[in-house]
């Protein structure tokens, strides 16, 4: 990415939507709107010291909302551009209120509450369509319980929860357990502004709040205002204090997710839902497993599937090498029900298709694989770029050329056309850069003959 970045030949515009395209192979006119980000990219230095200082926070879209981001950011750290964006629905100074903390904090000058959105228009030969795509969302199987039981997650937020630079740093702590530390992190906030009110009474009568309370209770001080509402900032106290006890002794037996269950399918080669195969599911949940396994060699994985789609070049060893020194198990079966067990603990309930019987098996983690959905913004984009979706909202294309899209000139590649991994995905951009090529070098040729 670093060298698409410094290359003297392409021109990024991130944080950029197309609005137009008109015209045709070898002459389009392009309509792009440069999105504000009230900041200047070419002052910028990305350092952060703004989003360290900014006070308010917002979920954070690129960690699945399992942490929180600053309303002023970087989507992520490897992004080109290496610059920051002001969120604009969030950010105070936007919304009339005082602040401008990230103003005064950039000593590169870069930030700009007035910037605007800018109107560009371009004259390429050639379009490539590379808009990704979306996971599907599995609340819309209500027996896996996404959402319901904490510990149920989905491949995207579990690759978050490995990743060293994602919201737990790489360790496999469970969503309950963050949730729970969480509590108590409040919780705390909560008693120690209590215990400053307590301390000024302590301070006045010199004896604790406790042996005073007890005292109370007893009927001591009947008709002594200032000491009842001592008391009553003591009760109050208490039912902060005692569930907060209740809730460290609990937070003392948590340890990261050792035991976990990759549910193979959802929402995919369903009827139901999308009755194609995602391709890439079945060797990115060995992947997770194989790391989560280098994090911890106690982690065991039980992999449960309709069978194990491993159709790469070495994916079929990867998978065996997974079950041999990662203590993976794949388990040929489909997963009927997920339910809560006792502490939070996700129970798969499944048909075992081999044994021919109905099985019940506790997890510290489910990790649903979610099938490779057409992006959101997909039928919106061809409206405004001229081209065609198949049944299934991908790009439609020609049986004989796949990047070929049914406008010429116009070419795609990625998840944009089909569910694929990562080594096809860089194939097909390849021959999509190659077509795209090919109407550039004829545009340029018959300008020069023109010429001539």
């Amino acid at each position: 990415m670093l060298d698409v970045g410094r290359h003297p030949n392409i021109e990024l515009l991130a944080y950029s939507e197309v609005e137009k395209v008109e015209g045709e192979a070898g002459n389009f006119s392009v309509t792009v709107r440069r999105k504000a980000r009230y900041v200047r990219e070419d002052r910028c230095t990305g350092c952060g010291a703004c989003a360290e200082k900014c006070p308010t926070l917002v979920p954070d879209a690129f960690n699945e909302g399992l942490r929180n981001r600053k309303a002023i950011y970087s989507l992520f750290a490897q992004g080109i551009p290496s610059t920051h964006t002001i969120d604009a629905d969030h950010c105070r100074q936007m919304n009339g209120k005082k602040c401008g903390i990230c103003a005064k904090t950039c000593q590169a000058e870069a930030i700009d509450f007035d910037q605007k959105d800018r109107i560009l228009e371009l004259n390429v030969a050639a379009i490539i369509i590379a808009a990704g795509y979306d996971v599907f969302d599995p609340s819309q199987i209500p027996e896996y319980r996404y959402q319901e039981i904490p510990n149920v997650v989905t491949a995207i937020e579990f690759e978050r929860l490995l990743s060293a630079s994602g919201p737990t740093g790489g360790h496999l702590d469970r969503p309950s357990d963050r949730a729970i530390e969480a509590d108590i992190e409040e919780m705390e906030k909560s008693a120690g502004k209590s215990q400053k009110a307590l301390v000024k009474f302590e301070e006045k009568y010199g004896e604790s709040s406790a042996a005073f309370y007890e005292k109370y209770q007893s009927g001591a001080y009947p008709d002594d205002e200032d000491r009842k509402k001592w008391a009553d900032k003591y009760a109050d106290h208490l039912t902060v204090v005692e569930p907060l006890e209740a809730l460290r002794k609990k937070a003392e037996g948590f340890d990261v997710a050792r035991r976990l269950a990759f549910i193979q399918c959802v929402g995919s080669r369903d009827f139901r839902f999308y009755p194609f195969c995602s391709g890439y599911c079945c060797m990115h949940s060995i992947k997770e497993a194989i790391i989560a396994h280098e994090h911890g060699p106690d982690t065991t994985s039980t992999i449960f599937g309709m069978d194990i789609r491993a159709v790469g070049k070495g994916f079929e060893e990867y998978k065996i090498r997974g079950g041999n020194h990662s203590n993976i198990t794949y388990v040929r079966g489909r997963v009927a029900e997920i339910v809560e067990g006792p502490d939070n603990n996700p129970v798969v309930i499944y048909e075992d298709t081999r044994e021919r019987k109905v099985k019940r098996q506790e997890f510290d983690m489910v990790i649903l694989a979610t099938a490779c959905a057409p992006s959101k913004g997909i039928a919106a984009l061809v409206k405004t770029v001229g081209v065609e979706l198949d049944p299934y909202n991908f790009l439609k294309t020609s049986p004989l050329s796949p990047v070929d899209t049914t406008t010429p000139g116009i070419f795609v590649c990625g998840c944009a056309e089909s569910p694929m991994d990562v080594p096809e995905s860089v194939a097909q951009a390849s021959s999509a850069a190659e077509r795209a090529a090919e109407i550039v070098f004829q545009t340029d040729l018959i300008k020069e003959k023109a010429v001539a």
